[in-house]
């Protein structure tokens, strides 16, 4: 499996069959779209239609944000008063709202506008459920420049742009400083987990007597988490899920590297796996430290204030091989249904871009603590008011793309998620289940990525 072929370099499949039996088969709803998929690379004359008086939003409402997105459309809404929106609660995660767009497929009505994970959006655009909107941001005299290109970017496939950055965050090391210095550490993140490694025993020694006390550090919970935060110790020793389409999983580098976070875990015991809510144990003074998404900076640091906490963030640690370019980016984007009318479709077009405007990014931001995707956004206010902030911005400067394993391999998440854990949980032989998990993963490549490559 060393085809090195990039995403963009896909045939375009918005009307071939990544079909609902192949992506239910590996762990996903199916998004296929049918008989719409023609439709969705069609040309549209978008200066002959006008757009339509009212489309649906469906969201999981990211980093707790409904509040939030329900003042940005009543500003889109003052904005375009021709134009009502309706905001609709697709679950209360990513995954959730995939099942529920998919289930939308098989009526008449489906939302205009789906928040799309970084995992989710690939499949919507292979199986023609989302349309390109190149055409649509020149038709609301928006460029794809006025977004991060780090960011802008990574909705790209097949020449061809299928959503608008949103709600993007990277994952931040959350840390007690007050545990930290009882310990007699340096109060700051760890530059390395080898430094880390280093200062947990003590951590865990010196804040033991506290009531509820658990460990040094809390691994996330695995299902939505592990495939996403373990890239970071990964890359760090020099591993990886995949390197492009060729799986990495069981290299000498990953082997080592998920051997590491077994031991930390089951031989040195100053680690632990989060069963729900790690950032919320680290708020209830349980762990010393933990990685979690940069949404959930400012609940945090609320959190911590109101506890009388003294509660920061860092970079992700680095390893022994990479100190920088080891954190993922994350989060979700804005697509645009392809099952809907032009005049719909348009409307929608106009939504998308003023979600993701400076001013609108930079109200999210303020409230969660997502990147601010447009180039234009004034972030000086936000770090005035909350200077842990500018630690997001700066860490995107050392951002890395994901493993394909991850984003682009249909169920691949979900396979990373049941190896983890069988390493971390259950104590699987390390090397055993990461050549498992590369056997599983190539199969997938082969019978649902490969055939869809150029030659």
């Amino acid at each position: 499996m060393s085809k090195t072929l990039s995403r963009k370099h896909f045939l375009g499949l918005a009307g071939a069959s990544v079909t609902a039996v192949a992506l239910a088969a590996c762990g996903g709803p199916s998004t296929d779209a049918g008989s719409t998929s023609a439709k969705a690379l069609s040309a549209e004359d978008w200066s002959k239609v006008k757009p339509a008086p009212s489309i649906s939003f469906m969201s999981s409402h990211p980093g707790k944000s409904r509040d939030t997105e329900q003042k940005l459309i009543e500003a889109f809404q003052a904005a375009n008063p021709d134009i009502k929106v309706n905001l609709i609660t697709g679950g209360s995660n990513y995954e959730e709202v995939a099942q529920k767009f998919q289930t939308s497929q098989a009526g008449s009505e489906v939302p205009d506008v789906v928040v799309a994970s970084d995992v989710w959006w690939f499949r919507y655009a292979v199986s023609g459920a989302i349309l390109p909107i190149n055409a649509l941001l020149k038709a609301v005299n928006v460029s794809s420049s006025d977004y991060k290109s780090g960011l802008i970017a990574d909705y790209e496939y097949s020449d061809q742009l299928w959503a608008v950055p949103y709600a993007r965050s990277t994952p931040l090391f959350y840390f007690n400083k007050d545990h930290f210095k009882a310990a007699g550490v340096p109060e700051r993140a760890p530059k390395t987990w080898e430094e880390f490694a280093e200062w947990a025993p003590r951590i865990k020694s010196a804040n033991a007597s506290a009531s509820g006390y658990q460990n040094a550090y809390q691994y996330p919970a695995i299902a939505g988490y592990a495939g996403w935060t373990l890239q970071n110790v990964l890359w760090g020793q020099g591993g990886g899920w995949s390197k492009e389409w060729e799986i990495t999983a069981n290299s000498s580098q990953s082997v080592a590297a998920m051997q590491w976070v077994q031991d930390s875990i089951v031989k040195n015991g100053w680690a632990g796996v989060s069963s729900k809510n790690a950032i919320t144990d680290l708020q209830a003074g349980a762990i010393s430290a933990t990685i979690s998404s940069s949404a959930d900076l400012a609940a945090t640091l609320k959190a911590a204030k109101e506890a009388n906490m003294r509660i920061d963030v860092g970079f992700l640690p680095g390893g022994s091989a990479a100190a920088s370019q080891v954190c993922p980016t994350g989060g979700s984007g804005l697509v645009i249904a392809s099952k809907t009318s032009p005049e719909r479709q348009l409307a929608a077009a106009k939504f998308v871009t003023f979600m993701t405007n400076a001013q609108s990014t930079s109200t999210l931001s303020a409230a969660t603590g997502y990147m601010p995707v447009a180039e234009a956004a004034d972030i000086s206010a936000i770090v005035a008011q909350t200077p842990e902030f500018q630690t997001v911005v700066d860490q995107l400067k050392e951002t890395r793309t994901q493993d394909f394993a991850r984003t682009f391999l249909p169920g691949g998440d979900q396979e990373l998620a049941k190896a983890a854990t069988r390493i971390m949980n259950e104590k699987a032989d390390v090397q055993a289940t990461l050549t498992e998990l590369k056997g599983t993963l190539e199969a997938i490549y082969n019978k649902d990525v490969k055939p869809k490559l150029k030659s």
